[in-house]
């Protein structure tokens, strides 16, 4: 009987202690952690931990970490979008390349360029793995700089090199490529068209 109740006393005793433990830890790692971690980011990174938002005027009209839909013929459009360009709904097609919808989704979309005999850079024709990719590649940009350049009246030859002093460098110079904000890209080529009119 003596045993049984101090086998009882013991297991209350663990229970209590496990459950002790977790409330520190929970205490410790979901709060103080992420405080902490929330402030020093904050004050490291304050532009980034606000979301990268770029302002025009003192309004907010996008971030740089997320793309926009651009359908007009005088902006450069974005990359394809699998999320709809929903940044509360990111993701990317999950389409192997053997799915037949991945090819059809690739040959909408090169028809819609109205582009032949060219070679189309993949980031023109596939989502990325976020499906808000804010990037293009110069070659994508370049490739719809014709049509940018008719629509907005410029010489091709200054947008293109709008185009190349807007590319940013591989990632520490060495991970991913050369490549170009496309909301930042278009709103620099709003300020050369109104600085133009002046």
């Amino acid at each position: 009987m003596n045993s049984h109740l101090s086998s009882s006393t013991s297991l209350t005793q663990q229970a209590l202690m496990s459950l002790r433990t977790a409330l520190v830890m929970v205490l410790l790692l979901g709060g103080l952690y992420t405080a902490v971690a929330t402030q020093v980011g904050g004050w490291l990174f304050p532009k980034q931990a606000q979301g990268s938002l770029i302002l025009q005027d003192g309004h907010v009209i996008g971030s740089a970490l997320v793309a926009q839909p651009f359908q007009a013929e005088h902006y450069f459009s974005s990359r394809p979008s699998a999320a709809d360009y929903n940044p509360f709904d990111v993701g990317g097609s999950n389409l192997a390349p053997s799915n037949p919808e991945l090819a059809e989704l690739a040959s909408a979309r090169w028809a819609a360029l109205s582009v032949s005999n060219q070679v189309v850079p993949a980031d023109l024709l596939t989502a990325s793995g976020s499906g808000i990719d804010p990037h293009l590649s110069p070659e994508a940009l370049i490739l719809q700089a014709p049509r940018v350049a008719a629509a907005r009246s410029l010489d091709l030859e200054h947008l293109i090199e709008l185009i190349n002093t807007h590319q940013e460098a591989p990632t520490w110079g060495v991970l991913g490529q050369a490549r170009v904000n496309v909301l930042r890209l278009n709103l620099a080529l709003d300020q050369l068209v109104a600085q133009e009119r002046e």
